[in-house]
């Protein structure tokens, strides 16, 4: 992506922040903790690897230690254009000491988000690797097509995740072509409301939103 960036124009920068250097010397003096790994030796609880695949898998729960549903996100965006077009977008969430190579939900379309204009527009946050199973931005958009309002469409995309993975991290935010909003997220220990912003002719300056989980 930087490569293609600074061939079409676009000035080289080195981002690397005093800070950024700081946080991985760190991850570095406690062997690399965390890093994201499953079923792997050695084990990634005690060392950076390099790692190879555990001849037997099994599923380990991932602790709230290593990754906390405050401190990282996604940016999210739905918007309707006066002629009547919608686009979507996502950021990546910020999560950082991921697997180098790896790829998250933000940027399959239908997974981070998704926008049609004869129906609207939904993006996705929270632990992409599950929900990008089940593209939940396109469901959102699909369920909305066919008449049911945006709360009750994000509602029922985090409902169906539910039924595989009970204890995921997620939201969902939801906007018709007649402007309707809304969204949803699923109900897990620390995180039992979601919080959106909303802006809107109808409104008279942009405003925070809250929806209770389920």
């Amino acid at each position: 992506a930087s490569l293609f960036a600074v061939r079409m124009g676009f000035p080289y920068e080195d981002l690397t922040t005093q800070k950024s250097l700081s946080l991985y010397s760190e991850w570095l003096n406690q062997s690399c903790q965390p890093n994201y790994w499953k079923n792997v030796v050695p084990d990634s609880s005690t060392s950076c690897g390099p790692y190879k695949r555990r001849e037997e898998l099994t599923y380990k729960e991932q602790s709230s230690t290593q990754r906390s549903v405050h401190n990282h996100d996604t940016i999210g965006m739905v918007v309707i254009g006066v002629s009547g077009t919608v686009a979507s977008g996502t950021s990546t969430n910020g999560a950082i000491h991921k697997i180098p190579g790896r790829v998250g939900d933000s940027p399959i379309a239908g997974a981070g988000s998704y926008a049609d204009s004869t129906a609207g527009g939904a993006a996705a946050t929270g632990d992409g690797d599950i929900m990008m199973r089940f593209l939940p931005s396109y469901q959102a958009v699909e369920y909305m097509r066919i008449g049911i309002d945006p709360t009750t469409a994000c509602q029922k995309v985090i409902s169906r995740i539910q039924k595989y993975a009970p204890k995921f991290f997620g939201a969902i935010i939801c906007a018709n072509t007649t402007g309707s909003y809304g969204a949803a997220c699923n109900k897990i220990p620390g995180f039992t409301q979601f919080h959106f912003m909303v802006s809107s002719p109808l409104l008279s300056r942009p405003a925070v939103q809250v929806v209770d989980c389920i």
